[in-house]
C-alpha cells in the first residue's frame, strides 16, 4: 500500500498515471526478502489486478521454478 505517490514516483516505478483523476494506476509487486522485485503487475483497470489466491498461485509457482533440480 502507498500513500502520496507523486507523478514522478509513478515515472520511477513504470507505473501509470492519470492525470484526469490525478491518481497512480495499480501496480503490484511481489518482492524477495531481499528486496528485490521477482513479480510485477500494472493495470490501467480493475482487470489484470491480481487477487489473493492468484498471488498465492504465482509465488509457489515462482518457488518452486527457482529449487535445484533433484536427481
Amino acid at each position: 500500500m502507498a500513500y502520496g505517490v507523486t507523478p514522478a514516483i509513478a515515472e520511477t516505478i513504470g507505473a501509470w498515471w492519470e492525470p484526469r483523476r490525478d491518481h497512480i494506476q495499480p501496480s503490484e509487486f511481489i518482492l524477495r526478502q531481499d528486496g528485490r522485485i521477482i513479480s510485477s503487475t500494472y493495470s490501467s483497470s480493475p482487470v489484470g489486478r491480481l487477487d489473493p489466491a492468484q498471488t498465492l498461485t504465482l509465488i509457489r509457482f515462482l518457488n518452486e521454478r527457482a529449487r535445484p533440480a533433484s536427481g
